[in-house]
């Protein structure tokens, strides 16, 4: 008899239990979009969070110089199709992430996007948030804060 299989369960659970497995929003009268916790929006429908995972590879920066290298290199590559690009390193309890904020125009609406850029064991997952940006609504700031301090 191996080992494999019950090292094969014990990692499984360790990914289900991992805090990444799905977006928790601890924002009063946010609810999740259909039951999928990996999109939320607020009670009044102005503002959603969705949380995603590309599959695709992402490094974990260890240190504020190496996101800012890789926030300037996002910024160019996002203001090739959007508008008012910011990109800045933030800390996520010792591994660096990257948040973008930008304008998205839509079927004649503009949308403020707030979008973190994490890496979750070596692959891309981010956060994001938007609204449209001639909403002044609590959520707005709510979910940005989320977003810059919260998320990880």
């Amino acid at each position: 008899m191996t080992r494999r299989p019950a090292a094969n369960l014990v990692a499984a659970l360790a990914a289900l239990l991992s805090p990444a497995q799905a977006l928790i929003v601890p924002l009063t009268g946010w609810t999740p979009v259909n039951g999928d916790a990996n999109f939320w929006t607020d009670a009044s429908g102005a503002c959603l969070m969705r949380e995603e995972r590309s599959g695709q590879a992402f490094p974990t920066f260890t240190s504020a110089e190496d996101a800012r290298a890789f926030a300037l290199k996002l910024q160019g590559s996002l203001g090739r199709s959007v508008r008012s690009v910011v990109t800045q390193p933030v800390d996520r309890a010792g591994a660096w992430g990257v948040l973008a904020a930008y304008d998205y125009h839509e079927a004649g609406t503009t949308y403020r996007i707030s979008q973190l850029y994490l890496s979750d064991r070596g692959v891309l997952r981010t956060v994001t948030g938007s609204a449209a940006a001639k909403h002044a609504g609590t959520c707005v700031n709510e979910m940005r804060d989320f977003i810059r301090f919260l998320a990880n």
